[in-house]
């Protein structure tokens, strides 16, 4: 029961914590609606670094932002490869909270291997062929014109006759805040990780209050509370509770250590699956130092959260084939970490 409690409060700090960075960014992204698009139709190079950096983008906005603009044929089909190979999809929350610094690693090696890959895609497939199918269809990514995330005259009214969704929200995140003030939740002292949990919690408590009800609604109570994190509660609990136990009692670290190849190529065909959660295994694995990091690195090359989804919607041939180049380069990046001797 002990286990259970105490694999329940991780599981909570870490949900919480993709909660309010999902939050946050989902108000940035609402605030520059439309500023990636001009951006991206500069140039071939201005589409991969840009989807590099909205791949790196924790959540699944930006991978879902360039694969809108792939349907509209304003990105090529290498930049659609380099986002999906940049964007690690919710995990890569879960990731800052338990591995900060290799995590921002990760994310740049993952920055520079989209890039070259989508570079490289562009050369070897060009459109209309078997490989790249052109979609040129309109695709719906917000039905609002417009959203006035701080609407100065309504937001007393609104406190004062909050829906029930404010107050839900409201409450978890004082009771979060308070957790991590009473070191009931997060790291034990006070380092820049805690601090940053709370920065972001006063922040998504600042969100929650201010923005109007349509907003609070469509983009953060059905986008992410309903969508996304009971999902990522779930498979972060299912992950770490069968993580403690695989670790405890098999010697699964030996295992893994003694079939390096057949370990690899698991997490690439698990990394095929378009949702975020299964890769949490692998993020787990390397967090409590069983997997190399070779291994981590190709699972986050090939999975790429859910990202993906409005994509298999729009185009199967384009999802498959993304998923077949992803895989064959997360298997290579995996063989040279792995020939390489690389933080084995």
């Amino acid at each position: 029961m002990s286990v259970i409690i105490e694999t329940f409060k991780q599981a909570l700090m870490i949900t919480s914590f993709v909660f309010v960075m999902m939050l946050i960014i989902e108000y940035l992204n609402v605030q520059t609606k439309g500023s990636w698009q001009n951006s991206l139709q500069k140039s071939k190079w201005m589409q991969y670094i840009l989807s590099a950096f909205l791949g790196a983008t924790p959540g699944c906005l930006g991978a879902f932002t360039v694969v809108a603009l792939y349907a509209h044929d304003i990105v090529s089909f290498g930049a659609l490869v380099t986002v999906m190979i940049a964007t690690s999809g919710d995990e890569a929350y879960v990731m800052l909270s338990m591995f900060p610094g290799k995590t921002f690693l990760l994310t740049l090696i993952l920055f520079l291997i989209g890039i070259a890959t989508g570079f490289v895609t562009d050369i070897l497939f060009k459109p209309g062929s078997l490989i790249v199918k052109k979609i040129g269809r309109e695709l719906e990514i917000h039905g609002e014109d417009e959203c006035v995330c701080f609407p100065k005259g309504a937001i007393l009214r609104q406190l004062k006759d909050f829906t029930t969704q404010r107050g839900l929200l409201i409450i978890a995140l004082a009771l979060f805040i308070a957790g991590l003030t009473f070191n009931q939740l997060g790291p034990p002292q006070w380092n820049w990780i805690k601090i940053t949990f709370l920065l972001g919690s006063l922040l998504s408590l600042f969100i929650v209050s201010t923005v109007p009800e349509h907003f609070l609604e469509k983009h953060l109570w059905e986008h992410i509370v309903k969508a996304h994190v009971p999902r990522v509660f779930l498979w972060t609990f299912g992950a770490l509770l069968l993580m403690y136990f695989l670790i405890d009692y098999l010697d699964l670290e030996t295992w893994i250590k003694a079939n390096y190849l057949i370990v690899l190529l698991i997490a690439c065909l698990i990394g095929l699956i378009p949702e975020s959660g299964p890769h949490m295994i692998f993020v787990t694995l390397f967090a409590q130092g069983s997997i190399p990091f070779g291994i981590l690195l190709a699972s986050s090359v090939v999975q790429d959260g859910h990202g993906m989804l409005p994509l298999l919607a729009e185009s199967k041939r384009s999802f498959v084939s993304v998923k077949i180049v992803n895989f064959t380069v997360g298997l290579i990046a995996g063989l040279v970490f792995y020939l390489a001797g690389i933080w084995q």
